[in-house]
């Protein structure tokens, strides 16, 4: 019985050591399990979302800050969401990088397509089940979020300000930009209406530029050279017009008391005192609203009830009033 006994405990006692073994390699890979999947799966990262943020490459400090804002809001947002920020120079590129966005998983896009030929890309990418907010530009696309300043009421405040300042009768120069399609055309269309109804006297000139200050300058000063008077200049963007501003200067004439502009540019604002004998106007289209539009991005996925579209009232900056809108960290 004494052999029994003690056959008995030294079964029972190879028995303990070897649960004990196994359940210490058990433990051993729950562990390992657990820290592989507390990185990708915890609380924090299964409400993570993908966004990725489609902007122009950068041709106009205006667009410089969009995509500048936009990253400064992924990253204030921390562990909320995860994110790619591309830049393309063409429509072409920016669709190869849709179908990047898609692989890679994305759930919201936010995109700013300055190019035609984006219609059909993002139908794809909504079709394909991501949430698409676009920034500025209006496109004809079902189910495409927008958030976007008032381009047609800006044109609005612009003729209505330069009415005001030189009255019902005189030249006005209008600077459109064909390049910049929707945008262009509503700003444009705001201010030809608006001047139309309120000074139908009003002698309206149009020629075409670009959104650099480069060509601002190149361009009015060919217009300085055939226009003998013009008493205020519409133009739709900051930069524009400082370079509109360096040809009055460099040409030395003394007949224009308004120059507009648009968009919110620091250095533009400066100089609205410092030309004393010149109203400067800009009607204020902040890059900064590109947050809002990572803000409605997230709250889509979130479920939430978001309007298609969310237009931001137009205000108007000049040597009155532009000290409210100095921002020494801004990088436009």
């Amino acid at each position: 019985m004494k052999k029994k006994s003690l056959g008995f405990l030294i079964i029972a006692f190879l028995m303990l050591l070897l649960a004990a073994c196994g359940s210490g390699n058990g433990s051993g890979e729950e562990t390992e399990d657990s820290n592989a999947d507390g990185g990708n799966s915890s609380e924090g990262t299964e409400e993570q979302y993908k966004i990725g943020i489609l902007a122009p490459e950068v041709t106009h400090g205006w667009v410089a800050a969009v995509a500048y804002h936009a990253e400064e809001r992924v990253k204030e947002l921390g562990d909320q969401v995860d994110y790619q920020i591309q830049t393309s120079s063409n429509a072409e590129q920016m669709t190869s990088q849709l179908d990047d966005l898609t692989t890679w998983g994305a759930d919201a896009i936010v995109a700013f397509p300055q190019w035609e030929g984006m219609e059909v890309p993002i139908q794809n990418a909504i079709d394909s089940g991501i949430t698409v907010v676009n920034f500025d530009i209006a496109i004809d696309v079902e189910g495409v979020y927008r958030v976007a300043g008032d381009n047609e009421d800006m044109g609005v405040q612009g003729a209505n300000y330069i009415a005001d300042k030189i009255g019902e009768e005189g030249n006005v120069v209008v600077l459109e930009v064909p390049s910049s399609g929707s945008v262009s055309e509503l700003r444009t269309k705001g201010f030809e209406e608006t001047i139309a109804e309120i000074a139908p006297d009003m002698n309206v000139m149009t020629y075409a530029t670009e959104f650099t200050r480069e060509d601002g300058l190149a361009d009015f000063a060919d217009i300085l050279t055939s226009v003998e008077n013009i008493d205020a200049v519409y133009s739709i963007d900051d930069e524009t017009s400082v370079g509109v501003l360096q040809a009055i200067q460099e040409a030395g004439r003394t007949d224009i008391q308004v120059v507009t502009g648009g968009g919110g540019m620091q250095e533009y604002f400066e100089m609205m005192p410092e030309n004393e004998d010149i109203w400067i106007q800009s009607a204020l289209y902040s890059p900064v609203m590109v947050k809002d539009a990572v803000d409605i991005a997230i709250d889509v996925l979130n479920g939430e009830d978001v309007a298609e579209e969310t237009i931001i009232p137009t205000t108007v900056v000049d040597r009155d009033n532009y000290e409210e809108f100095l921002d020494e960290n801004s990088p436009y």
